[in-house]
């Protein structure tokens, strides 16, 4: 079977840079699917675009479906046959195959057997099928919003200009989008407008790089980043270089050629901050640092042509950036004049949910939450409840209203202005942190206070009027919310218990429709977040579970038996002890145990029970202040010791005496067994 490479690439007018990776993913992965469930043979997958095209290289593609056998089967052979003779059922089947009575053949099934026929039926041509598989593909492109152009009724992203489609060098016969397929495309829109003839699929990336196009969206990328390095080191600089930033750019030019561009020094005046999300933000540029992390008067623009006069580029982004920043520094300017605690009326009017209020009365309720979490791991009082009145003041500042992305870093930089307390400032701003998982967490205590209880109270509170994320839907980011807190409680090493907090932020809210079970229900959704924390960590599903199975509410507790118990399963004891426990859990669930402990030493008789006793009573001695220390580690290394005695014990005695109180205190020396392990985790999910 030949093989050759599919091309096809639709030509459009300028996407949305944001959009372009997903639409050309979209693609190759609709065609993709079409030509696997038309079980056609292809090898490497392709999907490349720029801002006038999508396109899809595949390697490899075979050139037919593989010739397969067709069984049919028609009626049973009871009625196919009479006396003999072929019944009309018969002679009608062998008609529908194109054959006679005598060339079918008897199936043998488990409901009897049935007059059948095989024939070979030989595969359909790939380029007959593609004309389908492609316009399917195309049709189901994830395109937010359609329009459409001139008197045609064709929709799309943007409007459609050409349709190349080739197998090797042949052309498929096809039409989409109410174009006809060919094998001219477009170069770059100044630099190279004439259509271009390809000769063969492969010739596709090198025919367009010759016309200034760069189709590859990797190589793209990649162009981009080694000019702008390249441009940062002329200028002894460095480029910081935002992923998103860069993946946008790319969406922006099809040729790209860095230029670096200045400012007035005097704008350096105005947050670095400032200035960096309106480069960014407003015209896509690439800021430049000093020696010592300050921001130089430079910015890296990406042109999408390679111009004869490139200062005249340069110029022309120096003259549009100059307004932006001007700007910015009124806004700065205008800010300071107020101090923040100023603003606080103004929050009454700014909607934080409609039925949990206003942002000034979520501030009310952080400052008492934030107040009594400050109690509790030593910071100062005064100041969580000062971080968390003024925590929300700047989101009605003009630069925040301007560049949302600064919430909390405008509010420390005014509260700084203003002469609030460092870490008052600071707090401000750390609020927000985790930002994400990996992300750091607050390094002050006014910090991690203001940050947990700005939380905690978005939980209980969207928790409390009804609107739980469900699937993809978690418009108020509850769990990163949630994810938040853990990572705050644990890396912050606090002894907080959840289920005080949630009481205590749920306490604060004036009423709630879904105040019933409240707690419980914010509390189990925040502890199977954990999950994600402990796959994050490299902590195996069976572990978490065995520790989820406990009542256990501190997450830094819960994050110190998880890391326990996964040392502990690797342990050669662990298994043994895991299928003991289970075997434990299992006898004491069927035997419907009262659950008492409490063995009576005169009623052991076999030697094996009496040893695990003995070893139990000398572990409970070692391991109780073990638990009690949260030592967890050192606790099982030490519970490990049991393998033997308990090992022995069920291979020598019979729990389930006929005498019933040798029974029941065999019953109560397993239970006790169990307790010690239920101190950590339930060690018997491990068998899972």
């Amino acid at each position: 079977m030949a093989a050759n490479t599919l091309l096809v690439e639709l030509g459009v007018e300028e996407l949305p840079p944001n959009a372009i990776d997903d639409l050309s993913d979209a693609l190759a992965e609709g065609i993709r699917r079409g030509l696997a469930e038309a079980d056609i043979d292809l090898g490497e997958v392709l999907a490349h675009g720029s801002p006038r095209r999508l396109a899809v290289q595949i390697r490899e593609l075979a050139d037919k479906q593989p010739d397969r056998e067709v069984e049919r089967r028609g009626p049973a052979l009871a009625a196919a046959f009479k006396e003999g003779q072929p019944t009309k059922a018969a002679e009608g089947f062998a008609r529908s195959c194109g054959v006679a009575v005598d060339e079918l053949i008897q199936l043998e099934t488990d409901k009897g057997t049935w007059l059948g026929y095989r024939e070979q039926q030989e595969g359909e041509a790939t380029t007959a099928l593609l004309p389908g598989i492609v316009e399917k593909a195309i049709s189901a492109l994830p395109v937010p919003r359609n329009m459409r152009w001139g008197a045609s009724r064709v929709e799309f992203s943007r409007p459609v200009h050409w349709l190349v489609m080739l197998y090797g060098s042949e052309v498929v016969e096809a039409s989409a989008l109410g174009l006809q397929a060919g094998r001219t495309t477009r170069g770059h829109r100044f630099h190279a407008p004439a259509p271009i003839e390809l000769a063969h699929a492969d010739d596709y990336l090198g025919a367009l790089e010759q016309a200034w196009v760069l189709a590859d969206r990797a190589s793209r990328r990649e162009r981009i980043r080694e000019q702008v390095l390249a441009e940062a080191e002329v200028q002894d600089a460095t480029a910081v270089i935002d992923e998103a930033l860069l993946v946008e750019v790319s969406g922006l030019v099809e040729w790209p050629v860095a230029l670096t561009g200045s400012f007035d020094e005097r704008f350096l005046e105005v947050p670095a901050e400032c200035l960096i999300s309106s480069m960014k933000a407003n015209q896509k540029y690439f800021h430049l640092l000093g020696h010592e992390g300050q921001l130089k008067p430079l910015f890296i623009t990406i042109a999408n042509i390679d111009s004869l006069d490139p200062a005249q580029v340069i110029h022309g982004n120096e003259k549009v950036i100059r307004p932006r920043l001007a700007d910015a520094a009124f806004f700065y300017d205008t800010d300071r004049r107020r101090p923040l605690a100023d603003r606080a009326p103004e929050l009454a009017g700014v909607v934080f949910q409609q039925k949990l209020g206003t942002l000034a009365d979520k501030a009310h309720r952080n400052a008492a939450v934030a107040a009594f979490i400050a109690g509790r791991i030593d910071a100062d009082v005064t100041q969580a409840r000062r971080a968390a009145e003024l925590g929300k003041c700047d989101l009605v500042t003009e630069m925040v209203l301007e560049f949302p992305e600064l919430q909390g870093i405008m509010g420390r930089y005014y509260a700084v202005n203003d002469g609030e307390p460092a870490e008052v400032a600071q707090a401000l701003e750390e609020q927000y942190l985790p930002r994400f998982a990996s992300d750091v967490i607050p390094q002050t205590r006014t910090g991690l206070a203001l940050a947990l209880a700005d939380r905690l109270d978005t939980l209980t509170g969207i928790f409390g009027i009804g609107q739980r994320p469900s699937g993809t839907k978690d418009p108020f980011a509850l769990r990163r919310a949630a994810i938040g807190v853990i990572n705050i409680l644990v890396e912050g090493q606090l002894a907080l218990d959840l289920r005080e907090l949630l009481e205590l932020a749920a306490a604060q809210h004036q009423e709630l429709p879904y105040a019933e079970g409240l707690v419980d229900e914010v509390l189990t959704y925040m502890l199977d977040r954990f999950r994600a924390w402990a796959h994050d960590e490299g902590i195996d599903t069976e572990v978490y579970l065995a520790v989820r199975a406990r009542p256990v509410t501190q997450p830094l507790d819960f994050a110190r038996r998880l890391r326990a118990v996964q040392g502990f399963s690797h342990r050669e004891e662990a298994s043994a002890l895991a299928a003991a426990n289970k075997r434990v859990s299992n006898i004491l669930s069927k035997q419907q145990h009262d659950g008492t402990t409490e063995v009576d030493a005169g009623l052991l008789q076999e030697s094996a029970e009496k040893a695990l006793y003995e070893a139990l009573a000398s572990c409970r001695h070692t391991v109780m202040p073990l638990f009690s220390a949260a030592h967890y580690s050192e606790a099982l290394d030490a519970l490990a010791g049991l393998r033997e005695p308990v090992d022995t014990f069920f291979d020598q005695v019979m729990v389930m005496a006929e005498d019933p109180e040798i029974r029941r205190n065999r019953l109560a020396l397993l239970a006790s067994l169990q307790a010690l392990f239920l101190e950590v985790a339930d060690i018997a999910l491990l068998q899972q």
